[in-house]
């Protein structure tokens, strides 16, 4: 099977040097980062192409996302998140900083920023037993919106009315949002549907 995940779609404006990445924040990315990666919900698929990722919001409507085509690397270091400035949905763009390019699921990430002020952090998984059990029963984005395209970024701008949750990607199979105030609303969200799978 082919797949285009991992792969950008949007329009892309990317300078590459390093940010200001406060210790305090790259510490919690990175230790929810890692536990989703051991938990294979985060990683890459068998032909290496990279799936899962994890942001948190900086100033504003600004936000530090894992890298492009970072999946497979099991620890990662600062180089390997980028800091997104500034996007436009509508347009597709994305306006990027740091030594690896923002992920391909930039856009989905912004519009929850964007969408809902009060949610600080996103996670996006890929897990087909828990995306099989939970379409439709919980929010679901329409299956005819694909990843990284301004469609899907409309579609979860709508399901992210609360505080913290989980979203269904409709027309990304295995695909899986949280949302929350925190890194740790966001997963632990995420891991009380997981565990009763």
């Amino acid at each position: 099977m082919k797949h285009d995940e991992g792969y950008i779609k949007f329009n892309l404006e990317w300078e590459k040097g390093t940010f200001d990445f406060p210790g305090q924040l790259f510490h919690s990315i990175n230790l929810w980062r890692q536990k989703l990666y051991v938990m294979e919900l985060i990683g890459a698929f068998a032909d290496g192409v990279g799936f899962g990722n994890i942001s948190i919001r900086y100033h504003n409507n600004q936000f530090i996302i894992t890298g492009s085509a970072t999946g497979n690397i099991q620890k990662l270091t600062q180089k390997h998140y980028a800091l997104v400035k500034d996007f436009d949905l509508e347009n597709n763009f994305i306006h990027c900083t740091g030594l690896s390019k923002a992920s391909s699921e930039s856009l989905s990430h912004a519009a929850i920023y964007k969408s809902n002020k009060r949610i600080n952090a996103v996670v996006h998984i890929h897990d087909q037993k828990f995306w099989k059990k939970y379409i439709h029963q919980l929010p679901t984005t329409n299956e005819n919106a694909a990843f990284g395209t301004p469609e899907i970024a409309r579609e979860i701008s709508k399901l992210t009315t609360q505080e913290k949750g989980i979203i269904i990607m409709g027309g990304h199979p295995e695909g899986i949002i949280s949302y929350g105030k925190s890194l740790d609303d966001a997963g632990n969200v995420l891991l009380k549907y997981y565990q009763i799978l």
